[in-house]
């Protein structure tokens, strides 16, 4: 036996022979919390009714909102920008009903839009009135205003407070496309109500960047995830978690142990290449998929 033999075999000895387990960095911090979610978004052909089923009956807790569903054959937005808070009360309780906790929403505007600073201040309002934890905005893909997301973002962190909700922002091409650039600004921002929501096949589908080295540089501004993967071979596509190129142990594993509640809202659960499902049973299906990979993923990196 040679010097470096006997020393790698002291040293596996030493330490009972067992391998680390994967999270020994944060051992001193509390398991995250996490709350795997389906977005109603996927049943965006269906009506929201039948979202909200199928959504239970594949399984899940929890639910964030989507934006628009087919109701009488007509596209009708989940819960319209001016919608009185009782409204966003009333599809709360709908959803509590049905045994289906929502954690979050859209705003459904850009924080740069003329009437953004209003529009997301009644989604706030909205959110508080519904016990909705988290309100989720976006840039435009071709670009942003940072000293502008600043300026509105410091007026709408207490607000966001006021109503005991986070608005949180995602990546979405330009220069908020990356998770750093976001965290960027939140830092800047400076307010515990104003974070960082992750989505990783945003980060690979609009700027080609890999997430995983990216989500290290934010981890500790993430409040929540975006749910969706991404394929870039054989041709650019996005599609459900496990589906494409990301892997998903290394994408939370810097944020399995936070000690918060954290949503991973399923917004793309649909397989690469093949046409979406025309049925709400096929969405059924992949939802359930999308869920069961998420908790195999999060059970492994919280497992000492």
């Amino acid at each position: 036996m040679n010097r470096r033999t006997f020393l790698g075999a002291a040293s596996v000895a030493l330490s009972g022979g067992l391998r680390p387990p994967l999270a020994t960095a944060a051992d001193d911090k509390m398991p995250t919390k996490f709350q795997i979610a389906c977005m109603t978004l996927p049943y965006s052909r269906f009506s929201l009714s039948r979202a909200l089923d199928g959504i239970k009956g594949a399984g899940y807790g929890f639910v964030a909102w989507g934006i628009t569903h087919k109701e009488d054959g007509k596209d009708v937005p989940l819960l319209p920008k001016d919608a009185p808070v009782e409204k966003a009360k009333e599809l709360a309780k709908k959803c509590r009903d049905m045994g289906l906790e929502p954690v979050m929403m859209f705003s459904v505007t850009y924080p740069e839009a003329k009437d953004g600073l209003e529009v997301i201040t009644h989604r706030l309002k909205q959110a508080g009135a519904a016990g909705v934890p988290q309100v989720l905005t976006f840039g435009h893909t071709k670009g942003g205003n940072h000293k502008l997301w600043v300026e509105r973002f410091k007026l709408l962190g207490p607000i966001a407070k006021d109503n005991n909700v986070t608005l949180v922002v995602k990546q979405h091409g330009g220069e908020t496309g990356t998770g750093e650039a976001c965290a960027a600004i939140t830092k800047e921002v400076d307010h515990p109500n104003v974070k960082v929501n992750y989505d990783a096949g945003n980060v690979l589908d609009y700027l080609n960047k890999d997430p995983l080295p990216d989500i290290k540089l934010c981890a500790a501004e993430v409040r929540s995830f975006c749910i969706k993967d991404h394929r870039n071979w054989p041709k650019s596509e996005d599609c459900g978690p496990g589906f494409g190129e990301i892997d998903h142990y290394k994408l939370l594993h810097p944020v399995a142990f936070t000690g918060r509640a954290m949503p991973l809202a399923c917004e793309n659960i649909f397989a690469p290449l093949v046409p979406r499902p025309d049925k709400p049973e096929g969405v059924d299906a992949l939802a359930k998929r999308a869920r069961e990979f998420l908790e195999v993923v999060t059970a492994g990196l919280q497992t000492k």
